[in-house]
């Protein structure tokens, strides 16, 4: 029987990843700049293709593809811890789903139906950096769950710990920690300015990065851990996969 390999470099794939995100926000920044010039008329029907800020565009559907992307990993993760003593499967298989579930999110903006709810039991008064009051659950489930992981966390190895730690830094530095400071500065300036674009874009790059990051040490923690993967496809054909 034909064997076939699929081999998956890391390296490449944060290459190939890293560029198609750096292109984005590229293409982002460049409407955010032309759309307060003379030449903003001949393309706003592009840009909003590419706007980081906007949903439902090129860079939502990278977005999801992303965390579908880790979200799978963590699965093959979980599928071959499952095999081992004292295995962290149900650790692994929660990430997972989460990681599903934040690309339902990112999707169909679940998060931002929280927003209005959380506002009127605030008062619906002067928020500040709650202004995007969805923060305030978000946050409160992120302490939540990095308590039921210190000790999974504190198990891995140093390296592969260090890689998570800075792939989640990143990630809710951008999620969280600059949708304070765009809800502070739209709450009191209003959205239509440069300055809040910017601040948009940042967030958004943080939240890619630290994607690309975490499926990047997600790829390593396999190839460290497991270094092949057979799979059978309908009792026909085998895969050998060299991580």
């Amino acid at each position: 029987m034909k064997i076939h390999r699929i081999e998956l470099h890391p390296s490449l794939i944060t290459w190939v990843l890293s560029s198609i995100a750096s292109i984005l926000v590229i293409a982002s920044l460049a409407g955010d700049l032309l759309q307060f010039t003379p030449w903003h008329a001949y393309t706003e029907r592009l840009f909003p293709l590419f706007d980081l800020d906007e949903e439902y565009n090129i860079p939502t559907f990278f977005s999801v593809t992303l965390l579908l992307m880790a979200g799978s990993l963590l699965a093959a993760i979980a599928l071959l811890t499952g095999t081992r003593p004292l295995s962290d499967l149900s650790k692994w298989l929660t990430l997972s789903l989460g990681f599903f579930c934040m690309a339902y999110d990112e999707a169909f903006l679940v998060h931002e139906r929280l927003i209005h709810p959380v506002r009127s039991l605030l008062g619906n008064s002067s928020l500040g950096i709650f202004y995007y009051a969805w923060v305030i659950p978000g946050a409160a489930l992120v302490f939540l769950l990095a308590l039921f992981y210190l000790k999974f966390l504190l198990r891995l190895p140093a390296k592969t710990r260090f890689r998570f730690v800075l792939a989640a830094g990143l990630y809710l530095g951008g999620c969280i920690g600059f949708e304070f400071v765009g809800g502070w500065y739209a709450e009191s300036n209003g959205v239509q300015s440069l300055t809040y674009n910017l601040i948009t874009t940042v967030e958004e790059s943080l939240e890619m990065t630290g994607l690309i990051v975490f499926i990047r040490a997600l790829l390593i923690h396999l190839g460290e851990n497991y270094q092949s993967m057979k799979l059978r496809v309908l009792g026909q054909a085998r895969m050998n996969a060299e991580i």
